[in-house]
C-alpha cells in the first residue's frame, strides 16, 4: 500500500509535492517505494482516474533530503517546467544545517564539479576536465548556534550534489551527510538539506506558483523552526 502523500498544490497540469527524506524522487536498483510511485497512487485515487497515470518528472532530489519538488501532469506542462529549470526561470531556495561555521556570512561560489559515477560521488576540479560542469551556488547564514549554521542556499544551476559539495567546500558539511565530511549521522539517516521553497509561472495560465514545505520534524532542525515562529 503507498504511504500517504503532503500535497502542496494540485490541477490538472501539475502537482508540488513534499518529499520526506529516505524516499526515493523515482525508482532505483533498491525496488523501494518511490515518490513518483506515490505520487501516481494520489492522483488515481484523488482524481479517480481508471486507467494508468502519467506524471513527468521535471526535478528530482536526493533520497535523503526533503523538500518541495513539482511533476508535470501533462506532456505540454513538462516540457515547459523543464525548460524553466534549465533556464533557472525557476526560483528554488534551500535551508541546510551544517556542522561548524563558515568565515564569512555570505557569498557565492562558483566550482567546477565532476562525479564519479561508480562512487555515486560529486569532486570540485578544474575547468578543464572531461565531463566537468560549472556550479554556481549563492548562499548565506541564516543563523549560528551550538556550533552548527542554519544556511539559505539559492542554486544558480542544478548539478548533482551542489549543496552538499558547497557545505562541504565552506568548511562546514552539512549535518548526517558522511559521505562529504560530516562527524555523525541524524537518527533518521537523513542530510539535514531541505527544498524549502519552489516558485515558478505556471505552465500554462503563466501565474506565479509559490510553495513552502514544512520543516522535518527531527529535532536536530529545531534551530530553523525558531526563524519560522512568529
Amino acid at each position: 500500500m503507498a504511504g500517504a502523500l503532503e500535497v502542496l498544490l494540485a490541477d490538472n497540469h501539475l502537482l508540488v509535492v513534499a518529499k520526506p527524506a529516505g524516499l526515493p524522487s523515482v525508482p532505483d536498483s533498491s525496488g523501494d517505494e518511490s515518490l513518483l510511485d506515490r505520487a501516481k497512487a494520489w492522483v488515481k485515487a484523488h482524481y479517480q482516474k481508471p486507467g494508468a497515470v502519467f506524471l513527468g518528472v521535471v526535478q528530482r532530489l536526493d533520497r535523503p533530503v526533503s523538500g518541495a519538488l513539482v511533476f508535470a501532469r501533462t506532456s505540454k506542462a513538462a516540457a515547459r517546467l523543464a525548460e524553466a529549470l534549465r533556464e533557472q526561470r525557476a526560483h528554488k531556495l534551500y535551508w541546510a544545517l551544517a556542522e561548524g561555521e563558515p568565515q564569512a556570512a555570505e557569498g557565492e561560489l562558483v566550482q567546477w564539479l565532476w562525479k564519479d559515477e561508480e562512487r555515486n560521488k560529486v569532486h570540485v576540479c578544474g575547468r578543464g576536465r572531461d565531463g566537468a560542469r560549472e556550479a554556481r551556488t549563492r548562499w548565506r547564514v541564516l543563523a549560528r548556534a551550538a556550533g552548527r549554521t542554519l544556511y539559505e542556499f539559492r542554486p544558480a544551476s542544478g548539478r548533482p550534489h551542489q549543496l552538499r559539495v558547497a557545505a562541504a567546500t565552506l568548511g562546514t558539511p552539512l549535518c548526517g551527510d558522511l559521505k562529504y565530511g560530516a562527524r555523525t549521522a541524524l537518527a533518521d539517516q537523513s542530510i539535514a538539506l531541505h527544498a524549502r521553497e519552489l516558485a515558478f509561472e505556471h505552465p500554462t495560465s503563466g501565474e506565479r506558483v509559490h510553495c513552502v514545505a514544512e520543516l522535518p520534524a527531527l529535532p536536530d532542525w529545531e534551530l530553523a523552526r525558531r526563524l519560522t515562529r512568529p
